[in-house]
């Protein structure tokens, strides 16, 4: 089976599995494992920020940072189909109270001149602006980037503004090997940063929140609130910073899988997608064109062998990772060509 649903899926391998045995712990919520303080310490220093904090998952990174960024009542300005706004269960209504202002992004990819304009004015009857959350790479935008140019512009402006900047950068790795630059200057005038491990990073869990010192202070406080105060977790920092060793370079492997994958997808009679678009690992395309709906294509693709993930009505996202190799996309090609044919019939 070919499992394209998502880089979630990827498996620890047998040194990824040795590092997480033999890793020193101690108790996190005492702040004494020398391992997950080794990651956070490294994190804080790759994106440049005063501290980071270690947090079971990505969902978990972005509502503590908007917890610990907002009050209730606060309005957040982001794109309408961020994973914050999109995917994570309406927490932040529930867990912060705040309000969210939904923009229309460029497949994700917010302008300053939006944000600019819906920024509210001082006035009683409305709710302040408080925060913009962007996010890098942006999921249901097919894995489109924010430039640091653009990023840069944006903070520069909501600092003008008295507003913060979250950027959930879940597949920030990604977006810095595609704009061929680091993550320290893709997030250049952010307030908090959150990258997450178990995606095309491969690591089995986790994720790595950063901010200044005082915000990472009172963020640890929020973790625990949440329930995300863990023991002797160093066992996954370990498969974290193995990652973080072994797993970054190879990402572009990824990229190239996915280009490779969209180009000849574009070529398909029924698949409807333009190539030039994906830059990363996430491959978004049409099928209407088969007579199909994304439920029904996705369900009799995954009985020739290849696993995908219903986005919309009619279209369907694929995603390339580290457990799947070259030969395992010109053997996925060969099987919607197949399946294509035969649907046609």
């Amino acid at each position: 089976m070919i499992d394209l649903r998502s880089d979630t899926v990827t498996m620890p391998g047998r040194a990824m599995r040795e590092a997480m045995v033999t890793a020193e712990v101690g108790d996190d919520v005492l702040g004494e494992d020398p391992t997950i303080n080794l990651l956070q310490d490294k994190m804080a220093s790759l994106l440049g920020q005063g501290a980071g904090l270690f947090v079971p998952s990505g969902t978990m990174a972005n509502q503590v940072a908007i917890k610990t960024h907002i009050q209730p009542g606060d309005e957040i300005l982001i794109d309408q189909d961020a994973h914050i706004y999109y995917y994570e269960c309406a927490a932040t209504a529930v867990i912060a109270g705040g309000q969210f202002h939904c923009l229309k992004g460029d497949n994700g990819i917010l302008s300053p001149e939006a944000i600019a304009a819906a920024i509210r004015p001082p006035d009683i009857h409305q709710p302040p602006s408080r925060l913009v959350c962007l996010e890098n790479t942006h999921n249901r935008g097919g894995g489109t980037i924010y430039t640091v140019e653009r990023t840069t512009s944006i903070t520069k402006l909501a600092s003008s503004q008295n507003i913060k900047v979250h950027l959930d950068g879940a597949r920030l790795f990604n977006a810095a090997l595609a704009a061929r630059t680091t993550v320290k200057e893709l997030t250049g005038g952010v307030d908090s940063v959150s990258i997450c491990f178990s995606k095309g990073l491969g690591a089995p869990v986790g994720s790595v929140l950063c901010g200044s010192a005082d915000f990472i202070a009172e963020a640890r406080r929020f973790r625990k609130m949440f329930g995300g105060g863990m023991r002797q977790v160093g066992i996954l920092a370990a498969a974290c910073l193995y990652a973080l060793d072994h797993h970054v370079e190879r990402l572009e492997e990824d990229h190239e899988n996915a280009r490779r994958l969209a180009s000849e997808l574009a070529q398909m009679d029924g698949i409807q997608i333009e190539p030039e678009q994906v830059i990363t690992n996430i491959v978004i395309f049409d099928v209407a064109g088969t007579g199909l709906d994304a439920g029904s294509f996705s369900d009799k693709l995954a009985t020739e062998g290849v696993l995908t993930i219903p986005f919309g009505p009619t279209t369907v996202r694929a995603v390339t990772h580290l457990d799947v190799r070259a030969a395992d996309i010109d053997r996925a090609l060969e099987i919607i060509r197949h399946f294509l044919k035969s649907s046609a019939r």
